[in-house]
């Protein structure tokens, strides 16, 4: 009997150490990862090699990046014929491409072009939302005048009184005869289950989870979430920005007290481009092709020219799109940069960016919660912007709750407004959305927003910083060395 237990003890011993070289093997040679999360995970499987290998299992594995959304050839013929087409009149400037900030603005538009399909919409319009309250109050207003469809995705729906009384109006608006389609992450959302939507779904409602369990209750897709935050209403009004749904986001969660956050409500031309993100989603989780005609794109009166164009990125893209467009932003700055973010942990890419801002003479302000939600991500972040104190950055800690909104707003006259975090999991391994305005009045409103929240922040001067006690030194370091897959 011992002879067969030490038996198998060894042939189990042999197969983990063959699993986990063939997981390593697979990190080094077949996933081109950045090198920094290479070698974590490398140090993650080899250092506690059962742990790491089912860490590695669950988190760690890439998504295939060609055809991921299967895209018929026909739409992206079309898709790139109108690529095609804006470049060249980025070339050869007409009538509207002639605006002052997209001739600013030129190549930031012709990257964002290039590298992501971004078409470049002009009329629209834009209202900030700041408040949780206004917020939900507007788009729901919204949602139960809707004569034609909606269709919903968010990362976050609870099930609190928010999220059921969302589901709720979609469900009425369902029995009017308009056409819902809700899209939820089956992980930020995993409270959610079928039953929550019958008698939505008995009226003709559409419901779908991104990414859901595979087997039970086994997820292979934790690392890889639908990070975006998205309603689009008879293809003529769009809500994008940070706020999820639940009663947290209202501000009245004890733990995080008030709840700072940005949304965007948005009429007009880029509806139309939103609306065509969603579809790609749409038809990814669902697994049922459908094509465009069926859903309704709204006819629009919107007279003012705000230059917008619609940016996602994902574990999907061969390239970081939304880093790289931020990394744009901050190296096209002449006099200011300003930055909201929840988590700011920015790889050496970025870091490097604000730093020879810095060192241009570009004023860099960065806000950052006081309220860790994640105390590794809390740690990592006042590392990286305790390095950037020293190049001169001013870095301000919101006090009054948690402050949620990504925003960057760029001299006042350009920004993004969207779902993406400063962090790798943002970059690479989340599916985000961020809208990128060229327009004086909106990116003006935004810098103001900011400027009032510094009258509630406190801020972390070099000083400061330098007075944190060892233990916060040695989880920044922790914290750090972590920061690639974080």
């Amino acid at each position: 009997m011992f002879d067969v237990v030490s038996t198998f003890l060894v042939i189990l011993a042999y197969g983990l150490i063959i699993m986990n070289l063939v997981a390593v093997l697979t990190v080094i040679f077949l996933e081109r990862r950045d090198i920094g999360a290479t070698w974590a995970w490398v140090l993650i499987l080899y250092f506690v090699p059962l742990v790491g290998f089912l860490i590695y299992l669950f988190f760690g594995r890439l998504l295939k990046k060609t055809d991921f959304y299967h895209v018929k050839e026909d739409e992206k013929k079309e898709q790139a014929r109108r690529v095609a087409l804006q470049l060249d009149e980025l070339n050869h400037p007409q009538t509207q491409t002639r605006h002052s900030a997209v001739l600013r603005y030129n190549q930031l538009i012709r990257m964002n072009l290039n590298s992501n399909d971004a078409l470049l919409s002009f009329k629209n319009e834009v209202i900030i939302l700041s408040d949780g309250e206004q917020k939900f109050n507007r788009m729901m207003t919204d949602i139960l005048n809707a004569k034609y469809e909606i269709n919903i995705q968010y990362y976050i729906i609870q099930k609190d009184s928010l999220g059921l009384a969302l589901i709720s109006a979609l469900t009425k608006q369902a029995k009017q005869g308009v056409k819902i389609r809700l899209l939820y992450d089956a992980v930020g959302s995993r409270d959610l289950k079928r039953p929550d939507f019958k008698e939505l779904m008995e009226h003709g409602g559409e419901v779908f989870a991104f990414f859901p369990p595979t087997i039970g209750l086994i997820n292979f897709r934790l690392n890889n979430r639908n990070h975006r935050k998205s309603c689009i209403i008879d293809g003529k009004i769009g809500y994008i920005g940070g706020f999820n749904v639940g009663t947290e986001y209202l501000g009245i969660d004890e733990k995080f007290g008030y709840w700072r956050d940005t949304h965007f409500r948005l009429e007009g031309e880029v509806v139309h481009d939103q609306l065509d993100r969603f579809i790609l989603d749409w038809n990814q989780a669902s697994d049922i092709y459908t094509g465009k005609e069926f859903f309704h794109y709204g006819t629009h009166t919107i007279g003012t020219n705000v230059p917008m164009q619609i940016v996602t990125s994902g574990p999907d893209s061969k390239t970081e799109h939304l880093k790289n467009m931020l990394i744009k932003m901050i190296s096209s700055a002449k006099q200011s940069v300003y930055i909201q973010s929840p988590y700011f942990i920015p790889d050496t890419s970025y870091m490097d960016a604000c730093k020879m801002a810095l060192l241009s003479g570009v004023e860099i302000r960065i806000m950052i919660p006081n309220k860790p939600d994640h105390p590794f991500v809390y740690w990592a972040t006042t590392a990286a912007v305790g390095e950037l104190i020293d190049y001169g950055a001013m870095v301000y800690t919101y006090e009054p709750g948690f402050l949620h909104a990504k925003t960057i707003v760029v001299d006042q006259e350009l920004a993004s407004v969207g779902t993406t975090n400063i962090d790798a999991r943002s970059f690479r391994l989340n599916f985000e959305m961020n809208t990128i305005v060229y327009d004086a009045e909106v990116a003006s409103a935004l810098a103001r927003l900011f400027e009032e929240d510094c009258l509630v922040c406190e801020r972390l001067t070099a000083e400061k910083y330098a007075e944190r006690s060892r233990m916060i030194k040695f989880k920044e370091s922790i914290s750090r060395l972590l920061s690639p897959i974080l």
